[in-house]
């Protein structure tokens, strides 16, 4: 029998990390492997299912490929890692693959053909997980009404926008959509968020509300969708061989702020600079004076949560650590600057 595998995809901040832990909580003795993969040098994601306390949530259940897409690298890094996973002692029931916010989902689909992985592992489900406040300002479209218009008119519709590709192409290639953060916005709102993704789904593909990330394992896990075996409905942007998707238009780079001093001044800090720089994520890990816990950082654009999650080990290096994401041509230095 094949072991199933769940691909979570869906853009940077959506809620993938959050999803992910509340599947591990919610496991019920189920054997979960954790495939985490990360656009930027810090495995940050991984570190923050580590430091959550939840028992599944071990060392030797999370596997990290940082510094790279994964739909860029699988024949490289995912592949090995997953032979590395079904040729151990006691396979998982389950594997739970979280790509970068910055990934395209079909390629990493077309990787489950290969023969030796084939034969032992299906697609049980890809999910796009997405960020309705987010999609609701309109990051995700140039234009969104005008997009929404113009893809009724013309189901072939390519657009200039590399945010608005990667959005369209984890919708297209998804089996089961959650519309996350639903609790930040009012029911009109949500309403045209809504449609905008139902436009951009396949038809036997739901879209279900979620906030903080929190649905329910039996309905995220256990689609049986074989989703490897049928590529050709999942239209992508990205088809040409001559588009590589090598993320010139996204740089990321690490920053280690001087002194925090206290967790509500630095979350004002960080929105400050995300709108001014027009940054999409920043993530990681800050120390604040007097505390023995470390703080963790999630901003997308503006909108800021920091909450504390465990204490700092014994010779752990208490550093600011924080990745920024944002698209080509972002001021680097003026970030640095102003994070210090």
């Amino acid at each position: 029998m094949k072991i199933p595998a769940t691909v979570v995809t869906g853009f940077l901040g959506a809620g993938k990390t959050t999803l992910i832990r509340h599947l591990v909580s919610q496991a019920n003795g189920r054997r979960l492997a954790l495939v985490i993969n990360e656009f930027g040098d810090l495995g940050i994601d991984r570190e923050v299912l580590l430091g959550c306390g939840v028992e599944g949530c071990e060392d030797d259940d999370i596997v990290e490929l940082p510094n790279g897409c994964i739909c860029c690298t699988v024949a490289d890094e995912f592949l090995p890692t997953m032979e590395r996973l079904l040729d151990q002692a006691q396979p998982p029931d389950h594997i739970v693959i979280e790509t970068s916010g910055l990934a395209l989902p079909k390629p990493l689909v077309k990787a489950f053909n290969w023969p030796d992985v084939r034969a032992r592992v299906t697609v049980d489900g890809v999910i796009a997980v997405v960020d309705a406040p987010a999609v609701a300002s309109g990051r995700f479209a140039d234009d969104p009404a005008a997009i929404q218009a113009e893809r009724q008119a013309d189901p072939n519709l390519d657009h200039d926008s590399p945010l608005t590709e990667l959005f369209e192409d984890q919708l297209a290639c998804a089996d089961l959509v959650l519309l996350n953060k639903t609790d930040l916005l009012d029911d009109q709102t949500l309403g045209a968020v809504r449609a905008q993704v139902q436009a951009g789904i396949r038809p036997a593909t739901h879209a279900l509300e979620t906030r903080h990330g929190a649905a329910d394992p039996r309905v995220v896990l256990g689609l049986v969708a074989a989703a490897e075996d049928d590529l050709e409905a999942r239209p992508s942007h990205h088809e040409s061989p001559d588009d590589d998707h090598d993320h010139d238009d996204f740089v990321s780079f690490v920053t280690h702020p001087d002194t925090v001093a206290d967790a509500s001044g630095w979350a004002a800090r960080v929105s400050t600079v995300a709108a001014a720089h027009d940054v999409l994520r920043i993530k990681g890990f800050v120390p604040v004076p007097g505390k023995d816990m470390r703080l963790v950082v999630q901003a997308v654009g503006p909108r800021v949560d920091v909450y504390f999650d465990r204490p700092w080990g014994p010779g752990e290096d208490r550093r600011a650590r924080l990745v920024v994401i944002a698209e080509k041509g972002i001021d680097e230095a003026a970030v640095r600057a102003a994070m210090a």
